[in-house]
């Protein structure tokens, strides 16, 4: 059993610059409550194989969790599965990027979540908990959509506090910084 979220945006950036942004995920902890460390390995740039280790609070609880790079297009594709043994896990989770004829890029999240063990039991609730998190209409198990974003969160690829925002659509992780919509 699984279930699966998805959220779609515009960015006023060229897709080289949000595509960089998002493959480096040691950048999760300023922009996620959930995630309080982040770490990679190995060192250097994001590729095929690369390992992010995260230690996160969900539901009060603190975790460890392991997500794989798997697939890597630069700047288009990226794709991770949870590698760590959790009730709940990302069995697929990505960004899928394409410019807009204004210079921007269009940026669609998805995460598909499974359930293990208790976790099959959880699992609607986790749903749930993520469809009230997100913004309206967010959740794609009935239909895509274009939320809208908090825009008086996140920073900007300069460092000014325009340009990003945090993705709550795909809760329980708690969000993933999305580059804001124009």
């Amino acid at each position: 059993m699984s279930t699966q979220f998805e959220v779609v945006v515009d960015v006023d950036r060229p897709i080289e610059d949000v595509f960089a942004y998002l493959a480096d995920g040691r950048n999760d902890p300023e922009f996620s409550p959930r995630v309080l460390a982040m770490e990679k390995s190995p060192d250097g740039d994001t590729h095929v194989g690369t390992v992010f280790h995260s230690t996160v609070k969900d539901a009060g609880m603190r975790s460890q969790r392991d997500f794989e790079i798997y697939e890597l297009t630069a700047p288009t594709r990226m794709r991770w599965h949870e590698v760590s043994h959790n009730s709940i896990t990302a069995e697929e989770g990505g960004y899928d990027l394409e410019p807009t004829s204004d210079g921007g890029t269009r940026v669609r999240l998805f995460n598909v979540l499974e359930g293990h063990g208790v976790g099959k039991v959880l699992l609607p609730l986790a749903g749930s908990a993520a469809r009230r998190d997100a913004p309206p209409s967010a959740a794609v198990s009935r239909r895509p959509s274009r939320p809208r974003p908090d825009r008086d969160t996140g920073r900007a690829l300069d460092g000014t506090g325009e340009g990003w925002t945090v993705c709550r659509a795909h809760s329980p992780c708690g969000g993933h910084r999305v580059p804001r919509p124009a």
